[in-house]
């Protein structure tokens, strides 16, 4: 079960430690531009977290288009903070997991899913998907944000969010390994198992039930919610999802705590949410609401990694 949870805040760009019964305070003041997705390795004993990196000033909104976004890492107490992959290496950090000894990440407007080790070693792209020819950019459509691994059926899991409020989300599937003789570009492995969410963001694979997760944050009644569904066999599409909560003040990420049955939400409105995900899990509430912090990336830390 979890003891304690670690939140990006990207409007501070820090990393806030939230205690489970609301308990607020910093573990890393100064992560790097647009924290977004964060994982912890035990073996390590050390977190991990990807940037957006510095946009510029677009037409509607901040522009992420440039490549500047990194990957750093800090023990678990917040001190020692490396950078594993510098500002440039990769485009757009979105979120982020760990499998195998090795980080998987969605690069958003790079339009890539890509793996790496823990030391920043081995920088491998999994899924690329096409620019157009004149701009050079990747269409909406196409740019990758959450992702979750299935090691025991050898499966990575992505979403492609589509335009804002857009209905024209994906939640998308391919081997975890490269088809022989195929590259990240051409592959011919992928599927779309979710087609038309509203705009799905982070994911979250359960083992045991070998079911999805996802937040989204779309408009409702099917956005701003938690997801649940089973995945679907080979070739096959997801059914319909249910939907665990809803009302999120724009819903990013989440982990879950499979021992306790709950799941903690983060959302750009600084608010972490616990939603029970069993029958005999406690009644959802708020767990922390901080203002002028908007929320991202979040990760569970387990009560037996706790430091003296």
């Amino acid at each position: 079960m979890f003891d304690h949870l670690l939140v990006l805040d990207i409007a501070g760009g820090a990393i806030r430690r939230v205690d489970l019964e609301g308990t607020v305070s910093t573990l890393v003041a100064e992560t790097g531009s647009a924290p977004d997705g964060i994982v912890y390795d035990p073996a390590s004993d050390r977190i991990f977290w990807t940037l957006m990196g510095r946009p510029s000033r677009g037409d509607d909104g901040p522009d992420f288009s440039a490549r500047n976004g990194g990957l750093r890492s800090a023990r678990l107490d917040g001190s020692d903070v490396a950078t594993v992959l510098a500002d440039g290496t990769i485009t757009t950090g979105k979120q982020l997991d760990l499998a195998d000894g090795h980080l998987y990440w969605g690069d958003r407007e790079g339009g890539r899913v890509t793996r790496a080790a823990v030391d920043g070693s081995e920088v491998t792209d999994l899924v690329i998907r096409p620019r157009d020819p004149e701009t050079g950019l990747v269409d909406i459509a196409d740019q990758c944000v959450g992702v979750a691994v299935d090691v025991a059926s050898r499966h990575l899991y992505w979403t492609q969010k589509g335009p804002a409020k857009g209905d024209a989300g994906r939640i998308v599937r391919a081997g975890l390994d490269l088809p022989a003789g195929e590259t990240a570009e051409n592959r011919t492995d992928i599927e779309t198992v979710w087609a038309d969410l509203p705009e799905p963001i982070d994911l979250w694979f359960d083992t045991a039930s070998s079911s999805l997760y996802w937040t989204d944050r779309g408009a409702a009644p099917r956005g701003n919610t938690l997801n649940r569904a089973p995945v679907p066999a080979a070739g096959e599409t997801g059914g319909k999802p249910t939907i665990l909560a809803d009302g999120f003040g724009e819903a990013i990420g989440l982990a879950i705590d499979t021992d306790a049955g709950v799941a903690y939400v983060t959302a750009l409105d600084g608010t972490v949410r616990a939603v029970p995900t069993h029958p005999d899990a406690p009644a959802e509430r708020v767990v922390a609401s901080v203002p002028g912090s908007a929320f991202t990336g979040i990760v569970g830390i387990p009560a037996r990694t706790e430091q003296s």
